[in-house]
């Protein structure tokens, strides 16, 4: 299988802010980036790029924004990297970023298909866990009245079709700060309220459970999609409550406990503001690598 997907983000930083992206496919068996870019430039050329593994083959890639910024003094200049696809390969615009902003670029053509990820005892232990935003021990008395008979692999299917019966999917409405218990209460959310739901109430039948984001193609409508991945049988299984996706063809980022180990952007000193967002992924023709 061979997809290519692609994101922009265009962002307004204070100066001297620190932030930290999660855009890029992570590291996994059986996954091949054939081809990868990642651009973060300023109106005056590229700012350096710096990679740290996270849990799960997931990269981080943070970024300084200069002392001074928007002034361009210290930016790289807008010169090709040897061993990427040119700018024009990667299908990024030519146009430098609006005053004031940056803009980050990312492109890459995945071929393969993931194998299936290790269940780590510690990691068993982990996500059997309540955590900031799947509040499995809030829940422990809904997931009981409704799942208390259901076992093994039909619990999971039967979570995921509950979640989906009673959760209205709503583009733009939930908050960043919102919960499983949020999504719960308001009947409504995005694919990051449906995700936690599902990890919240397996976690409280104590089946380990955690979230993982990435690129679907297909995904009506496009963006950043995260669905619940869950322990059973010996194997992690995905279970996408949305039905927007098919989870077999998503191309992983980032897998955490919830949505603040899988955030696509974040800040760990300054602040910005983020202006614009666009996400693609697709099948390439054929959909065999």
């Amino acid at each position: 299988m061979r997809r290519h997907v692609r994101s922009t983000l265009t962002v307004r930083p204070s100066e001297g802010t620190r932030m930290v992206l999660a855009v890029a496919v992570a590291d996994a068996d059986g996954v091949e980036r054939v081809s990868e870019r990642l651009d973060v430039r300023t109106p005056g050329g590229r700012l350096p790029v710096r990679e740290v593994r996270d849990h799960h083959g997931g990269r981080l890639h943070v970024v300084d924004v200069p002392a001074g910024f928007p002034e361009p003094s210290d930016a790289v200049g807008w010169e090709d990297d040897d061993e990427a696809p040119t700018v024009a390969e990667a299908g990024f615009s030519t146009e430098p970023p609006e005053p004031g902003t940056i803009r980050v670029d990312y492109a890459c053509t995945v071929a393969g298909r993931e194998a299936e990820p290790v269940g780590d005892e510690a990691d068993l232990i982990r996500y059997v866990r309540p955590s900031r935003y799947a509040e499995s021990d809030k829940l422990f008395p809904l997931a009981a009245s409704l799942f208390s008979d259901v076992q093994g692999m039909d619990l999971l299917h039967a979570v995921e079709r509950w979640v989906n019966a009673n959760i209205r999917y709503v583009p733009g409405f939930s908050r960043g700060t919102d919960g499983a218990v949020d999504a719960f209460l308001s009947r409504q959310g995005v694919c990051r309220d449906f995700a936690h739901l599902v990890v919240a109430l397996l976690r409280a039948r104590n089946v380990p459970a955690r979230v993982a984001a990435g690129y679907a193609p297909g995904l009506e409508p496009m963006d950043f999609h995260a669905v619940a991945e869950a322990w059973m049988d010996g194997r992690w299984h995905l279970l996408d409550a949305t039905r927007l996706s098919d989870p077999g063809t998503l191309v992983r980022i980032s897998t955490g406990a919830d949505s603040s180990d899988t955030a696509f952007l974040s800040t760990v000193r300054g602040g910005l503001f983020l202006d614009r967002i666009s996400v693609d992924a697709a099948l390439a023709d054929g959909g065999e690598a």
